[in-house]
């Protein structure tokens, strides 16, 4: 049975909207002029669990539940999020449902996506901007989740948080960030562990200021072109991957530029790129790729940023002013992330 947009939000039980629908739409295309935060979490609060990209297991829910009940949170999970739709977690539109459902439910203070893989780019023209934005909260993820903080970013004008999914493994670096930024609202200045995974390598050094964008680099270079980019205009791009060839890397960065976005932002940070490997000889190394299409652009850059697919991550808020110090690898946040 097909369900049009009328009658997905009448199932929501969203009345008024659902009876307006045509300015619904026309508002969704237009982006409000000031960025809003979300409310702070507490010790007791709900989170939504929702899988809007790749499928998972009965058993990452338990794991979760279990990882969120040690620190303090109980949890709600999506009624769509253990669907399967080919490698999809369910149908778009009950993806999209679940979402919204979350956004909705005042008893839900953050949502967290269970996991990344592929999915999010197909739901962003089906999401209500206009009401995630009229219910603000923390929403959280990375890899294919890029696509939701991204957009939700730009057309909603919310603080998003680019930063562990459910299934992470929540160790105690990961932990600290995601409680000090969501839990305590501290204006914090991010910098990498002393330990071999830490080390970062300038590309070119100096200071910069500017609205923090970015995420994962497949998915920001599968979003060109939508009406779901946040401006880059003397922002700070970051960018982290993994598993692409050194080849493929350079074909996405070479992308961005031709694009216009390289040569439009203030910094450039690369996060981790795990498993970037040249499968080819010979090749370029990941750091020549990245000398030659960020160094001749003049502007603070390193990378080995704790931000990827690795155990240790920061919890980066995308669309929030901060300053970056290349020389020193720290990102400082210039006000708290949320209310």
């Amino acid at each position: 049975m097909t369900i049009n947009r009328r009658q997905f939000l009448a199932s929501l039980g969203l009345s008024t909207l659902a009876t307006q629908i045509s300015p619904v739409i026309a508002q969704s295309q237009i982006s409000p002029p000031t960025t809003i935060k979300a409310p702070r979490l507490k010790i007791g609060d709900t989170i939504g669990l929702v899988s809007p990209a790749g499928i998972i297991e009965v058993q990452d829910i338990e794991k979760a539940k279990q990882t969120f009940t040690n620190l303090g949170l109980n949890v709600k999970t999506g009624v769509h999020i253990l669907d399967r739709d080919g490698y999809l977690a369910g149908t778009d539109i009950n993806r999209v449902q679940d979402i919204h459902t979350m956004f909705v439910d005042k008893s839900v203070k953050a949502i967290i996506a269970m996991r990344g893989g592929w999915g999010c780019n197909r739901i962003l023209p089906l999401l209500n901007y206009p009401l995630i934005r009229s219910h603000p909260k923390i929403i959280i993820g990375y890899s294919d989740i890029t696509s939701l903080l991204l957009a939700i970013n730009a057309r909603s004008r919310l603080i998003t948080f680019h930063g562990a999914v459910a299934t992470s493994t929540w160790n105690q670096f990961t932990i600290d960030y995601f409680k000090s930024i969501l839990f305590n609202g501290e204006k914090l200045t991010m910098e990498n562990n002393t330990t071999p995974e830490g080390k970062i390598e300038i590309i070119t050094p100096g200071k910069a200021r500017g609205k923090l964008i970015g995420g994962n680099l497949s998915v920001v270079t599968a979003m060109l072109g939508s009406a779901y980019l946040p401006s880059w205009y003397n922002n700070i791009l970051f960018l982290e991957d993994i598993g692409e060839d050194i080849y493929r890397v350079d074909r996405m960065l070479t992308q961005l530029k031709n694009a216009g976005i390289l040569n439009q932002i203030a910094g450039f940070i690369f996060g981790q790129c795990t498993n970037c490997q040249a499968s080819d000889q010979p090749s370029f190394t990941l750091m020549q790729i990245l000398q030659q299409h960020i160094k001749p652009l003049n502007i603070p850059a390193w990378y080995g940023s704790m931000i990827g697919h690795i155990q240790n991550k920061f919890t980066i808020p995308v669309g929030l002013e901060v300053k970056i110090d290349a020389d020193n690898g720290t990102i400082t946040m210039l006000e708290s992330a949320v209310n």
